[in-house]
């Protein structure tokens, strides 16, 4: 089968052929196993990569061919089984918090303005994310580490873009109170968050307006 189709084209072959599933497998595993090996770390990535994917092909005929990217649709797959492990990602935050080592991406603060010590920033920082509300921590974390947009996050997580923009002004609020007050555009150093999911409008966009999610 030709790999330069895209998702949509592909899970239409593999409708008829599920051997075409494989270039699906090909295309978005390894960036998902990077993701959820951020969250939860490698010892069960494997695990929920593959029952991602086991997940997907049995739900093959329900997707969307309107969508050329299947990656929203795989990422909200993952972040139902992600959800399953809530209470061990919290524990590696603290763990993170108390101990400022992160085996998974140590330097994923080297880039917070001077004025703010990578250690001090990250720790602040993983605590902050600890107590954000799981829906929260969703969304924020699709956006900083799977380099979503708000449409994507919103396809991925099956909920309107106003939700995903008040769940981010609120993880967002929270993570610049834990840094101290410091500028929201340091919080996106420290956590990666991409220019093309335009975050530095989410401070301006207020509950009452998006409707809380």
């Amino acid at each position: 089968m030709e790999t330069d189709l895209d998702d949509a084209e592909v899970i239409k072959h593999a409708r008829r052929d599920p051997a075409a599933f494989s270039v699906l497998f090909d295309r978005h595993a390894p960036a998902l196993h990077r993701y959820v090996t951020r969250r939860l770390g490698d010892s069960v990535a494997d695990d929920i990569v593959s029952e991602t994917f086991l997940t997907a092909l049995r739900r093959l005929g329900r997707y969307d061919t309107d969508y050329p990217n299947a990656r929203p649709w795989l990422y909200g797959i993952a972040a139902n089984l992600i959800g399953k492990h809530r209470r061990a990602e919290v524990r590696a935050y603290l763990s993170l918090a108390r101990t400022g080592v992160d085996e998974v991406a140590e330097s994923y603060a080297d880039r917070v303005e001077a004025r703010v010590t990578a250690s001090a920033a990250q720790r602040d920082l993983v605590r902050a994310l600890a107590t954000l509300s799981p829906k929260d921590r969703e969304v924020l974390l699709m956006i900083a580490w799977a380099d979503f947009s708000y449409e994507e996050t919103a396809r991925a997580l099956g909920v309107p873009v106003g939700t995903v923009r008040s769940r981010l002004h609120r993880a967002r609020r929270k993570t610049r109170e834990a840094l101290g007050g410091v500028d929201p555009s340091a919080v996106s150093d420290v956590v990666n968050i991409s220019d093309t999911a335009d975050v530095s409008d989410v401070s301006d966009v207020s509950e009452e307006e998006t409707g809380r999610g």
